[in-house]
């Protein structure tokens, strides 16, 4: 049977890779389809399948305390689970709202609120790994590192929005977080060898930070790849661009000067027509 944190982490991964994607095409009938939040729109849908997915595995259903005496609260990683998969829906909310309601897209809204469920997330995790050990606590604790970082770069990013360096450590991150997440399952809960991991053995724990290693170099070479690609198409094809895009609009290039010296240059060009023709009057 496939367990429920797999396929989360599965889904998890392509969230991380869609992170940064949206549809730029705004022409036919489906314009105003285009025009939506689609990172917005993916985030909603998949937490809300993963909550109902979530419910769906217990049994008896997903209780908050039992009947007995004195009460104790139940199914607390499932709990937590769904905090999860709730402040994932309500950052995809914020995002529709932001770029499909206000009169004027929030972009501080959608980086404060994503900031915010970091937050939650890495208070979730550390609680998360209370009661493992060995293998699985390791895992989670690698986890934890990554949520740790994004947290930081986000943080930082808003008070330095479009540094690109940041961006850089956010992408990569993201790759990490979500590459990371489907290593985890197979951890976990299918191993490629058929044979659970043993948390006694120190061999085990030290080859989860190997395969860690592993995910961080595989990841910036990727990066590293996109990047030069997409370098390499660049400099091919510009100077192509920039000789089309001339020969199609022209390119009026304006001094940028204040406003207020603009004004008064204004001013005193009328000045002087007004002085001209007075003199030319008979």
């Amino acid at each position: 049977m496939v367990s429920p944190l797999r396929i989360t982490n599965i889904i998890y991964f392509f969230i991380c890779l869609l992170y940064s994607v949206e549809s730029t095409a705004n022409k036919g009938r489906w314009a105003r389809l285009w025009k939506m939040s689609h990172r917005g729109l993916l985030k909603m849908l998949t937490g809300f399948g993963l909550m109902a997915y979530e419910i769906s595995c217990v049994e008896r259903g997903l209780t908050l305390m039992n009947r007995d005496l004195p009460p104790r609260f139940m199914y607390a990683k499932q709990w937590q689970h769904l905090t999860m998969f709730i402040l994932l829906t309500l950052n995809g909310c914020i995002d529709i709202m932001s770029k499909n309601l206000l009169p004027q897209r929030c972009v501080p809204l959608e980086k404060g609120i994503l900031v915010l469920t970091f937050y939650v997330l890495l208070l979730l995790l550390v609680s998360h790994v209370q009661d493992s050990v060995g293998v699985e606590m390791h895992v989670h604790c690698l986890l934890i590192l990554v949520v740790l970082l994004l947290m930081l770069v986000f943080t930082a990013k808003l008070w330095a929005p479009d540094t690109f360096q940041l961006a850089v450590i956010e992408t990569f991150l993201f790759q990490m977080m979500g590459s990371w997440l489907v290593q985890a399952g197979f951890i976990l809960y299918k191993p490629v060898s058929g044979y659970p991991w043993e948390d006694d053995n120190i061999s085990d724990i030290m080859f989860v930070t190997t395969f860690f290693c592993w995910h961080v170099m595989i990841n910036a070479l990727c990066l590293l790849g996109i990047y030069g690609v997409s370098s390499f198409w660049h400099r091919c094809y510009y100077p192509s661009w920039k000789l089309t895009g001339s020969r199609e609009a022209p390119c009026y290039i304006y001094p940028r000067r204040p406003l207020y010296q603009l004004l008064q240059e204004v001013e005193q060009s009328e000045k002087d027509d007004q002085a001209l023709l007075s003199k030319s009057s008979p």
